[in-house]
């Protein structure tokens, strides 16, 4: 079993509630600068998950596309190995990559070990913190079934986050990862990340008569 998130990048539309959800469920009073409004401040607060506006294309077709970016709980996860302690762990039961506190000594290897910049260290406990895919949410049995599962993916207005077993392939994520060639990042790097996106669909864009009318008619003033 490989437990993941897949992002559908044309109906992310950047709104920031799976990172302000995220922030709230793990690491709520620990505020710090949001990406991309200000992306020169001092990284000094938690965020697990950060929401990145990336331009595509060139004008007059430009875009932005946004794209969430938190822990890819890699099959061959780069940050276990260099731990001196084993507090970077990733589960044999579900393929969730974890971070025992106690065990952490603060050396912040595996911060340097992630491809994805996406570890961060807690200055005020010592420790390195990272998205743990809610895990004491998916493990509550308390919860209705259809709560169990991250918070970033409960709280997708748009409904452009998925979460499932990547191993299973008659899973939602497995099914759409395949139909449509969905993608993980740095893949040459061999981390082989679980967590995967799908790719944006080109939409149309109908010009009606009434818009050709008045574009001239903003021309002739």
């Amino acid at each position: 079993m490989q437990l993941t998130i897949i992002t559908d990048l044309n109906k992310c539309v950047g709104c920031k509630s799976c990172q302000v959800s995220c922030k709230e469920h793990n690491t709520s009073g620990e505020f710090g600068p949001v990406p991309d409004h200000e992306p020169y401040r001092e990284v000094d607060g938690m965020w697990w998950n950060r929401v990145l506006s990336v331009e595509a294309g060139e004008y007059p077709m430009a875009s932005v596309m946004y794209l969430p970016k938190a822990c890819m709980h890699c099959y061959d996860a780069p940050c276990v190995p260099v731990c001196p302690t084993g507090a970077s762990y990733k589960r044999a039961d579900n393929g969730v990559v974890l971070i025992d506190y106690d065990a952490c000594i603060g050396c912040q290897l595996c911060m340097w070990a992630c491809p994805y910049g996406v570890r961060e260290f807690d200055e005020h406990e010592g420790v390195v913190k990272k998205c743990t895919l809610c895990i004491d949410r998916i493990e509550d049995e308390t919860l209705p079934a259809n709560e169990r599962q991250p918070a970033c993916v409960q709280s997708c207005p748009t409904h452009a986050r998925t979460f499932g077993d990547l191993d299973d392939p008659d899973s939602e994520v497995s099914k759409l990862v395949a139909q449509r060639q969905g993608f993980t990042l740095l893949p040459e790097l061999g981390a082989r990340p679980s967590v995967h996106y799908l790719p944006r669909r080109p939409i149309p864009h109908q010009v009606t008569n009434d818009e050709i009318e008045r574009v001239l008619e903003a021309s002739e003033l």
